[in-house]
């Protein structure tokens, strides 16, 4: 464990001294806001809900990203408890204040995933693709910024990926229920 963190804390040491500049600081800041408390996702999520041929791909997201919530916010963060990098990273400094003092898994990162893979499977490929794209911009952004450590964010697409896949099953599941009432 102790290689895991030496290798996550050098790579956020990396980002900081090499990747980091003013012209993406600012634009990096305003995209990881974004996903506080996941509203970029949530918002996309009820915007879909507006439309008949998209409203399965809202429904969807929101209750992957709840699952998501679920696991990583109120579970596995307390369970857990690892401190926020600048704490234990000697010099590294982050460029946004993060108010919850646990770091893993990463929350911003799971609602992104458990959104984007919920898309993926209902929306068309061009937009699927998109929102995955979007949603590793997410993870990277919360590298970059200082606030996770690598292993944070994989765990966080992880399971942000698992929950859209525990959505799509129970969505399956109660579809074929739906389907056996109406033909009895």
């Amino acid at each position: 464990m102790a290689m895991v963190q030496a290798l996550d804390g050098n790579v956020l040491l990396f980002l900081q001294e090499v990747v980091r500049n003013g012209i993406l600081d600012p634009l990096v800041c305003f995209y990881t806001h974004l996903g506080d408390g996941g509203r970029l996702w949530i918002a996309l999520s009820l915007l879909l809900l507006c439309f008949k041929s998209t409203r399965r791909a809202g429904a969807l997201s929101l209750c992957a990203m709840l699952l998501g919530f679920l696991c990583t916010n109120v579970a596995l963060k307390h369970l857990f408890a690892r401190p926020r990098p600048w704490l234990d990273v000697a010099g590294l400094i982050p460029l946004v204040e993060e108010p919850d003092p646990n770091s893993f898994p990463s929350g911003h990162t799971c609602s992104a995933f458990a959104a984007a893979m919920a898309w993926w499977r209902t929306l068309p490929r061009r937009w699927g693709a998109l929102a995955v794209v979007l949603a590793a911009c997410m993870g990277l952004s919360r590298l970059y910024v200082g606030v996770h450590y690598p292993s944070d964010v994989l765990a966080g697409a992880l399971v942000g990926a698992l929950c859209a896949w525990a959505a799509w099953r129970l969505c399956q599941k109660l579809g074929e229920k739906k389907r056996k009432n109406t033909e009895e």
